[in-house]
């Protein structure tokens, strides 16, 4: 290493064992250096060792210089950027680092982005929105008609093997109790062999009802559709809403996550088009590169988890849309006269052979009792949640639907205040075509030609339109829609950051921000195996700067150490074969089965290059195309903060409380995927305390950025789960719920889930 170096270490560790232990900043400056020095050395093994001589030579080196100017009383980082905070607050939100291309106004995306989220108008029904699953802690509190019978298991090859039964209330529009929880029970919750009962429900979030689209209503908030029966989500026959198969996570610090959905689907790439970034080879938007010349081109804008998420719900049939709808119809909803043509059959789904093949024996059983559709058709609306559909149409819905037209907007809204028509519903002086043209550069919107798609799918640029049923046109601007949409989403969404909890505080010094019992809480966390998934300021591994720190995949420091993807667990909720997660696949195959989500599986198959634009990492030892991988029943690592606004917990919702989650890590899970924490009386509620310490007093609150438009969210339906009131069409009437508005300065947040 040479003489310098060798001196500069030694200074290094005398001067820590004499000083910096004694403080706080000390020990934070020595865990970052012991942090780089094993990354130096992993990079040893793999055989660069000439060149990382250098630089690990020249990290002692600048340690030791640190060192000297913390002793002196100036630290280098409080010279350049004053003192050093240890806290989320020093985390910066990642983005794109060509957003500049796309974006000309920030400001105005972010104010697009937060119209968009909670307008109503966007869904088919023109009652559901992004907001209407992520209002409460951005998620979601309803409790009644909340439960998905299990419909993403699988048999233990892989193929569907869908559950129609309800477990949990016998039928839909169930009224969940505390008692309920957790689904999984067991006579002593120190004891996971204990089993009572054991139900596979997921508590989650209802979204629309089974409905196929027609058409968009230029200046309607409702889509033309036709109601379709549900063999699955009804009441004596008559149609309910619709719940998801996941539990909804929160919005609230997404944007840290490297790739977002409990199964990573959404990709750190975003290709302006659908969740699917690179993997997505026929993606492509619209450019003009004058009004006059149009041209094709994919995009691609990295740290976007957030925008490929936003693509996924406003065409999801569960979701938010009428099965078949487009983006580029959305755009036309708020927009353009479309002259009643359709384009709900220009994109063909992407085959999904093997899932539709293996119910067709449940088909034949439904028919047989008189359901009019297919539980073939039922999943194959419940997977366009995975973006199975390509986006042709949301644009044309909007431009004529004045933002927010059905909500009042708080007149001091922190971002829509200066808008806001109080005590009248909607925004004046903006139209969503204006909100758009104020946010994006003209090259993607600026033109009087169309893109003109036929009944194959075939586009072609146009300078008028033809009036041919069997084509239709769409502006630039509605064409491109799906672009606008994903990143002014992800903009607002990139505002809403809880960094101001008592943890926090607490990591900048503010030692009395935790109490003594809370603080005991956080030891256990850090040293009895929480902080192995929930790393980092961020409190997860799936975030950016942890990917970017050990790479997309790592081996498990656990069992077999078989590889994983970074940020990935399965941890023992339920088996695989409930739910594969992060094991499912993208749908994007030649053979219609789909790539695998696992990055790990990816690199197995040698296609990890070409579906994510990098090489692979090295691993140690190097990756086996035959090994094991951790991906079947495996689900991204959520962050915590706020965790305790956020009940029901992990994918399947099948915990209620906190003290059930926590009951469930110490006896190592339900289903043999952990090691024990063993945790005492004691020990389980310090630990509790803790998590409630992570609860940011601006979310309950509602205070800005957190604030919000009025919205009136589904709550179930009159009845119960074996009676419903059918409001004519086939579809029972809906109870709503109102949120009110709120502005800057927040008001009294709405209350916790089943409280």
């Amino acid at each position: 290493m040479g003489i310098i170096p060798i001196i500069s270490l030694v200074v290094f560790i005398t001067g820590l064992s004499i000083y910096l232990l004694l403080t706080s900043k000390g020990r934070f400056l020595l865990k970052s250096l012991v942090i780089k020095i094993k990354r130096q050395g992993r990079r040893f093994r793999d055989g660069k060792l000439n060149y990382l001589r250098s630089r690990f030579s020249k990290t002692i080196t600048i340690a030791a210089i640190i060192l000297v100017a913390v002793i002196a009383g100036n630290s280098v980082s409080a010279q350049v950027t004053g003192s050093p905070r240890v806290s989320l607050k020093s985390v910066s939100v990642p983005e794109p680092n060509n957003l500049g291309d796309f974006v000309k106004d920030k400001v105005a995306a972010i104010k697009l982005g937060k119209t968009l989220f909670w307008d109503m108008q966007v869904g088919s029904d023109g009652q559901t929105s992004c907001a209407s699953c992520h209002f409460h802690a951005g998620a979601d509190n309803r409790s009644k008609n909340q439960i998905n019978p299990g419909l993403l298991r699988v048999n233990a090859d892989g193929t569907p093997n869908p559950d129609t039964a309800f477990n949990v209330g016998g039928a839909p529009n169930y009224q969940l109790k505390p008692e309920d929880f957790p689904f999984h029970k067991l006579s002593n919750s120190n004891d996971s062999k204990t089993v009572v009962s054991d139900r596979n429900d997921v508590s989650s979030s209802q979204g629309v009802f089974n409905t196929k689209f027609v058409d968009v209503k230029p200046g309607s908030a409702e889509d033309q559709v036709t109601n379709e029966r549900d063999p699955v989500f009804n009441v004596g026959g008559t149609n309910v809403r619709r719940v998801q198969a996941r539990n909804t996570p929160t919005v609230i610090n997404a944007a840290f996550n490297f790739r977002n959905f409990w199964d990573g689907k959404a990709q750190n790439i975003f290709n302006g088009v659908n969740p699917f970034g690179l993997r997505d080879v026929n993606a492509s938007v619209v450019k003009a590169q004058n009004p006059n010349q149009l041209q094709f081109v994919k995009v691609s804008l990295n740290n976007s988890s957030l925008a490929s998420q936003a693509l996924g719900p406003p065409l999801s049939s569960t979701e938010l849309s009428a099965d078949g709808r487009t983006f580029q119809e959305i755009g036309n909803k708020f927009g353009q006269v479309n002259n009643g043509k359709s384009v709900s059959n220009l994109m063909p789904d992407i085959s999904l052979g093997p899932l539709l093949s293996s119910i067709q024996q449940i088909d034949n059983n439904l028919s047989q009792i008189g359901n009019t559709n297919s539980l073939s058709e039922l999943l194959q609306n419940v997977l366009s949640i995975s973006g199975t559909k390509l986006p042709r149409v949301l644009a044309q819905k909007l431009s004529t639907l004045r933002p927010l037209g059905k909500q009042v907007v708080h007149p001091q809204d922190s971002v829509l205040g200066a808008n806001s028509r109080w005590p009248q519903p909607g925004l004046k002086d903006k139209t969503y075509e204006q909100l758009v043209k104020d946010a994006f550069k003209p090259e993607w919107w600026n033109s009087n030609r169309l893109i003109q798609v036929d009944a194959q799918g075939r586009r072609t640029f146009v300078n008028t339109p033809d009036n041919s049923s069997q084509t239709n046109e769409y502006s630039v601007l509605e064409y491109n829609f799906s672009l606008f949409f994903g990143l002014a989403i992800q903009l607002y969404e990139s505002t809403l950051i809880a960094n101001d909890t008592p943890y926090d505080r607490f990591l900048e010094g503010n030692t009395n921000a935790l109490t003594v019992q809370q603080q005991q809480g956080k030891k256990l966390f850090e040293g009895k195996g929480c902080i192995g998934c929930h790393s980092g300021l961020e409190l997860t591994g799936a975030s950016v700067s942890n990917v970017a720190k050990s790479g997309r995949i790592i081996r498990s420091p656990f069992g077999a150490k078989s590889p994983e993807d970074t940020g990935f667990f399965n941890i023992g909720v339920r088996p695989a074969t409930d739910d594969r997660g992060l094991g499912g696949n993208d749908g994007f195959s030649a053979n219609g089965q789909g790539n695998p989500f696992s990055e790990a599986r990816l690199a197995q198959l040698g296609t990890f290059n070409n579906l994510l634009g990098q090489n692979p990492p090295i691993l140690t030892p190097p990756l086996n195309s035959s090994e094991s991988v951790v991906a079947d029943g495996a689900f991204k690592a959520p962050g915590l903060r706020n965790v305790e606004l956020t009940a029901p917990y992990f994918h399947n919702g099948g915990q209620g409380t906190l003290e059930q989650v926590v009951d469930f890590y110490s006896r190592g899970g339900d289903f043999g995927a952990l090691p024990p924490l063993n945790l005492s009386p004691t020990e389980k509620q310090q630990l509790v305390a803790f998590l409630k310490g992570l609860t940011d007093e601006r979310v309950v609150h509602e205070k800005a950025p957190f604030d919000h438009p009025q919205l009136f969210v589904p709550n179930g339906h009159p009845g119960n789960s074996t009676s419903v009131t059918n409001n004519g069409t086939g579809n029972a009437t809906d109870s709503l719920l109102e949120i009110p508005a709120v502005g800057r300065n927040g008001g009294s947040g709405t209350r916790n889930f089943l409280n």
